[in-house]
């Protein structure tokens, strides 16, 4: 287990980390969520000791990480760590080896893990011969080569096609299933929400708020009405329910934002009498518009 124990770190006046704390098992997926500038990436180089916090500890199964211990985690930066003019092959080998694989399984995993990406064909090309989207997929293997414990991934989705997201997303599922703990940031919370049971979201350098993605969207104070009405009608409705927070307006649909346990019927009423509405939803927000409260807050 990787345990964040109240994290400290200043840059002069800058707070980077206020008191992060959190926690992941072996086998769990867990989405770090937070604006630019929360304290992610700090929070992640402090694993490696890329940067060593003022205050605070982190821990890997119980005990301050060691060196040798840190040789079976794996970190996808969001900067490329990669050598551009270096053969992708060689690279992912090269990087195996720096964990303690032996050659012959460094290359062997080299070898299953640009077929698994689809990139076979490029083992002798040079990293910045290759397109930004499949850069990132030899960033990726470069995390996986040595089968890591731990995979630390800041966002890891950025510049993938669709074809790209979905085969990183496999890659994720499958890797917790075997085993490691898995730690990823996005901006992209439809998918996080889809891939995530769990999440944690940070804010000026201290989470916010955390656990699992469908007890934190019914714990909300706030719950959405989605409206699908006749072509035409979007905007007239809009502006006769002005008891409600308008969310989103587009044609033929509404998106309205009510206090949990607001009574319906009288809108439910005023619907029917304008004869517009087809159909209506009521739910809880979906993991963008939680994150969107509690950071606002």
């Amino acid at each position: 287990m990787l345990e964040i124990d109240n994290l400290h770190k200043n840059y002069g006046d800058v707070v980077a980390l206020d008191g992060c704390s959190f926690s992941v098992q072996r086998g769990q997926l867990l989405g770090f969520l937070g604006p630019n500038g929360s304290g992610k990436t700090t929070t992640m180089r402090s694993v490696f000791s890329l940067l060593k916090p003022d205050a605070g500890e982190v821990r890997w199964d119980g005990r301050v990480i060691e060196p040798d211990a840190r040789l079976r985690f794996g970190y996808m930066p969001e900067q490329r760590g990669l050598y551009p003019r270096m053969r992708v092959a060689s690279q992912l080998t090269y990087f195996g080896r720096l964990h303690g694989m032996e050659k012959r399984a460094a290359t062997a995993a080299t070898v299953t893990w640009l077929d698994r990406l689809g990139l076979s064909d490029r083992a002798d090309s040079r990293l910045e011969e290759l397109s930004h989207g499949n850069q990132q997929r030899i960033q990726l293997a470069a995390a996986l080569v040595h089968d890591p414990e731990l995979l630390i991934l800041d966002e890891p989705f950025s510049g993938l096609d669709p074809l790209g997201v979905q085969a990183m997303i496999e890659i994720l599922i499958d890797r917790a299933a075997a085993g490691a703990a898995v730690v990823f940031s996005s901006h992209q919370l439809d998918l996080v929400e889809d891939l995530c049971e769990d999440v944690v979201i940070i804010a000026e350098g201290k989470v916010v708020l955390s656990g699992p993605v469908r007890e934190l969207r019914s714990r909300s104070s706030h719950r959405y009405l989605d409206l699908e009405v006749a072509a035409g009608a979007s905007r007239n409705l809009a502006d006769a329910f002005n008891g409600f927070e308008v969310v989103d307006v587009e044609p033929g649909r509404i998106r309205l934002r009510v206090g949990n346990g607001t009574d319906l019927e009288p809108f439910v009423q005023k619907a029917k009498t304008l004869g517009a509405v087809r159909q209506f939803s009521y739910s809880p927000p979906n993991l963008s518009e939680v994150f969107r409260e509690v950071v606002e807050q």
